[in-house]
């Protein structure tokens, strides 16, 4: 496959870097099992958009609860522990809920607490992960190794929402079942990972050393304007998150049209984060990354106006393309910029940021779509996004001055 072939200088070359990059694709490919399945299951019960906005909301609350927890935890003890811990409990959770399924116990409710789990093992492992990667490659190529690993998850999140409609369509228990040998596979591979640097010895636990990654993205405006750019974009043009409504009422679909929905997105993603793998940004980067958050808006809108498939995947593709430009480049700012010794808690905060705009953004489509239809809903988060875009540019002028992620 183009994505894990190693080139001169690639990052793949690095001890441990496979098994890091391993880890986060079966992690990612689980998930995405698990999320389809859910998300077409709880809408099969239902049919309610309110119930889909609950789903966001499970996933979004954990994280806010222990955002300052997870970044003590993984500044404090060994990394690769904590990513194990969870990845471990992701797999018993999705055998549980592969049990329930079977025999018929699995109810919207149940589904609810099975979210909310799965949501406070993320809030500890994606941040914890990120916190991890730059122990493993040198700093003069994280860059390349961010937008590498995007590319490999992406790939995931093309072949995740895919396999577990496929699987679904075979038997409900099946996508469960799959997503828990994958977890397992993944904890194998991020208690593997070898590391290039010791992690120099923590401070002690004190109110200011809490809200330290707070602290430090405040005192960086660029860095708060790329985030926070990326927070208000993806919480307006969050429509992803109506695909179970957009596939059955609007463009009548089944679960292999919402696999295919769901993957548009990732397929974008995984053409845009090999093309910065292999050419990474070099110039520019600031108007590069406001222009691609623009074309998310634009094509955020297309989608919701689109009643031909065709049409709504392309749109997706592009929606995934623009956003990872600026996920390649929060993700580098961030790491180049932070201290080892507090990376946990600068990732944490900035895991929150994401978290925020992925299922707090899906929660606010949810709601609107429920008062106001999913296409009105879309057609508001698109124009929203533009708009956001128009005042970072004015809040936040360093950001257009960005030139350069080298180092």
């Amino acid at each position: 496959m183009d994505t894990v072939q190693a080139l001169p200088g690639s990052v793949l070359r690095h001890p441990g870097y496979l098994n890091f990059a391993a880890s986060r694709v079966f992690s990612s490919l689980s998930f995405q099992c698990v999320a389809i399945a859910m998300g077409w299951m709880i809408y099969d019960q239902t049919h309610s958009a309110f119930a889909l906005a609950l789903v966001g909301l499970c996933q979004f609350l954990p994280m806010v609860v222990l955002t300052f927890v997870v970044g003590h935890v993984a500044d404090r003890f060994d990394r690769r522990r904590i990513g194990l811990v969870c990845q471990l409990i992701e797999a018993a959770t999705s055998l549980l809920l592969a049990v329930a399924t079977w025999q018929q116990w699995l109810t919207p409710a149940g589904i609810l607490v099975a979210v909310t789990i799965l949501g406070a093992t993320t809030a500890f492992e994606r941040p914890t992960m990120a916190a991890l990667l730059p122990n493993i490659v040198p700093g003069s190529m994280l860059q390349r190794a961010v937008a590498t690993t995007t590319s490999m998850q992406q790939t995931a999140f093309i072949v995740g929402p895919s396999l577990g409609g496929l699987l679904y369509g075979v038997h409900p228990v099946a996508p469960f079942a799959v997503a828990a040998v994958l977890f397992a596979v993944a904890s194998f591979n991020v208690i593997s990972i070898r590391m290039q640097w010791t992690p120099a010895k923590r401070e002690p636990v004190t109110l200011t050393s809490v809200f330290a990654g707070v602290s430090f993205i405040r005192s960086r405006p660029v860095v708060l304007g790329t985030i926070s750019l990326d927070l208000f974009a993806v919480l307006l043009g969050g429509a992803t998150a109506l695909l179970p409504m957009f596939a059955r009422d609007i463009l009548h679909a089944g679960p292999w049209g919402l696999g295919l929905l769901r993957a548009a997105p990732a397929i974008g993603a995984l053409v845009m984060s090999i093309m910065l793998a292999r050419r990474p940004l070099r110039s520019h980067v600031g108007i590069k990354m406001l222009a691609a958050v623009a074309v998310f808006g634009v094509a955020t809108i297309v989608f919701s106006l689109s009643t031909n498939i065709a049409l709504s995947v392309c749109a997706l593709f592009v929606v995934g393309a623009s956003d990872t430009v600026s996920v390649v480049v929060r993700s580098s700012l961030v790491q180049l910029l932070t201290p080892d010794e507090m990376r946990g808690r600068v990732n944490a905060v900035n895991s929150l940021f994401i978290g925020t705009s992925n299922q707090l953004g899906e929660f606010e489509s949810g709601m609107l779509a429920g008062f106001m239809g999913p296409v009105v809903a879309g057609i508001i988060g698109g124009v929203g996004t533009i708009a956001v875009v128009l005042m970072w540019m004015r809040l936040f002028p360093d950001l257009a001055k960005v030139r350069t992620l080298q180092g």
